[in-house]
């Protein structure tokens, strides 16, 4: 995981943090990730996920604080994600009092009661941001940039038209299955 403050642009590889699903160190000198708590949780809780980007993107962290999900608009969204984006509920003083990135991980987790993280392979955090995932570390900021580009495309969606439909389920279905399902033929093998 990534080091606790450490810039972008300042960071190299030898400067990750190497922690266990309990989050503590086992490799590197520098302080893991604050939100290392909520990282681990993702990982004992979704089977499959391999790695997680947790980022403050512009769009997708806009519709985070307006608490809204994200609705499946166009096919670029049914591509990377199989529905709306969930939210989460607001953490309760209480939790962001006892535990806050552990409970961040927890609401995440709970939201998700009911939905497949691998079809489903981020979330909002409500007022807060996006968290996603994927099967390795390269598949989740795969997903983290496709969920920006899908928050931004709404956006100008509802600019254009505020009473824009979702995309019809046929073609969420279409779209996804083609390149995810277990007859998927999209891309090369």
């Amino acid at each position: 995981i990534k080091p606790s403050g450490v810039p972008y642009e300042r960071l190299r590889p030898a400067d990750m943090v190497v922690v266990d699903l309990e989050g503590c160190v086992l490799e590197g000198d520098l302080r893991p990730s604050s939100d290392t708590p909520t990282h681990v949780l993702l990982y004992r809780h979704f089977s499959g996920v391999g790695g997680i980007t947790h980022t403050h993107s512009r769009h997708a962290t806009m519709f985070a604080q307006a608490r809204r999900e994200l609705p499946c608009l166009g096919t670029t969204h049914a591509d990377h994600f199989f529905g709306a984006v969930p939210v989460t509920r607001p953490l309760t003083a209480a939790e962001v009092e006892a535990d806050y990135e552990g409970n961040t991980g927890l609401v995440i987790v709970e939201r998700f009661a009911d939905l497949d993280p691998l079809a489903m392979p981020a979330a909002l955090v409500a007022g807060h941001g996006p968290f996603a995932w994927g099967k390795d570390a390269a598949e989740s900021l795969k997903n983290a940039v496709a969920l920006e580009a899908v928050a931004e495309m709404a956006l100008g969606t509802w600019l254009l038209n505020p009473q824009a439909p979702l995309l019809e389920n046929c073609m969420l279905d279409k779209h996804y299955q083609r390149k995810h399902g277990p007859k998927a033929y999209y891309g090369q093998k």
